[in-house]
């Protein structure tokens, strides 16, 4: 058994399985820390052909480590199956310049399901990345630097996930400036750049 693992034309497929494994022991032990992609959506307007693709694949649906999990494994899986089976078609197995690709390929539906299911199962898991502009509305710190109109600053913003966002903030109309540690709300986004208002000149509607 372990002959057939270490094979020449298995190694990808094994290497991924134990790469999979690895993953779960420093998940399961708490080494891996928050390094969850944040899969944010720059697009603006409907979702794009690349935002479709990438919800088909199920990233986003369950964060991007327990994805990986997922694809490595029926990566795996698929591949020492896969190469089973041409070897009792053929005699040999297959070329990995044919088969890595071939199974990785097929892998993606899959992981897609399995993703939308654990998903499903256990809706904590649920990936919190947000498209930025649910970030409007909310209220960002000026953390490096002077911003001035056409002249942005860094900023930082909580969502309503309590993840940070580092963003980059100038103000609104031409006769602000914000200072660091000034806090401003994010009235709207152009491209990379939120627009706002200083803490003191921004006014929310009376309830009479």
């Amino acid at each position: 058994m372990l002959d057939q693992f270490l094979a020449p034309e298995n190694v990808v497929f094994s290497a991924a399985l134990l790469l999979m494994l690895l993953i779960g022991v420093v998940q399961a032990i708490g080494l891996a820390g928050d390094i969850d992609a944040d899969l944010d959506t720059d697009a603006d307007g409907d979702f794009g052909f690349a935002d479709s693709l990438l919800a088909w694949a199920g990233i986003g649906r369950v964060p991007f480590l327990m994805w990986l999990v997922l694809f490595l494994a029926l990566f795996g899986a698929l591949g020492l199956g896969l190469q089973q089976l041409m070897a009792a078609l053929t005699g040999g197995p297959g070329s990995n310049l044919l088969m890595v690709p071939l199974t990785a390929i097929a892998a993606v539906p899959p992981t897609g399901v399995a993703a939308r299911v654990v998903g499903r199962i256990f809706p904590g898991l649920e990936t919190t990345a947000i498209d930025r502009d649910q970030l409007i509305g909310l209220q960002a710190e000026i953390s490096i630097g002077t911003a001035r109109a056409d002249s942005p600053a860094r900023a930082r913003v909580v969502d309503h996930h309590g993840q940070t966002h580092q963003i980059m903030v100038e103000p609104d109309t031409a006769d602000q400036i914000f200072q660091t540690g000034e806090t401003v709300l994010l009235v709207k986004r152009e491209g990379e750049v939120f627009k706002g208002y200083s803490n003191g000149d921004f006014y929310l509607p009376r309830l009479d």
